[in-house]
């Protein structure tokens, strides 16, 4: 079985003290997530976080080593997909210029609306870790 390599960032902004997540819907689906690509080459995984967040938003962004989160499943085509998702933050007056190709809209979501957006549970149980996890770092 082949496994593709994917990595990215669960990207937040501190608004009035409020954590507000970033989702980025795809162009070629109705799939909301984060932002995430394909690991190229030897590169690690915060790397490709860092650059396919730039592609996809025009962000800069410092990633947080400190919490990962790992996600496997299977695809439709039969390959493994292996995700590596870290958090990162990013001034609350950011301002994002999406990849046209690969993402139509994007939006910036409180926790529970953020949960409700997303399109898979998996996701869904990722934003959980990754906002316990903020929520007792909120200076994270």
């Amino acid at each position: 079985m082949i496994t593709e390599n994917a990595s990215g960032a669960v990207v937040y902004r501190l608004v009035d003290d409020q954590i507000q997540y970033l989702l980025l819907k795809s162009a070629t689906s109705d799939f909301w997530g984060f932002p995430k690509g394909h690991v190229e080459g030897d590169e690690s995984d915060i790397a490709t976080a860092v650059r396919e967040i730039r592609e996809e938003t025009q962000l800069a962004v410092a990633i947080n080593p400190e919490f990962h989160a790992d996600l496997d499943y299977d695809m439709a085509n039969g390959h493994h997909k292996h995700v590596v998702l870290y958090t990162a933050l990013v001034p609350a007056d950011s301002k994002i210029t999406r990849q046209v190709e690969e993402i139509s809209d994007f939006g910036w979501f409180d926790y529970p609306t953020a949960r409700q957006t997303l399109s898979y549970d998996n996701l869904k149980g990722l934003l959980d870790q990754a906002n316990t996890y903020l929520e007792g770092h909120h200076d994270a």
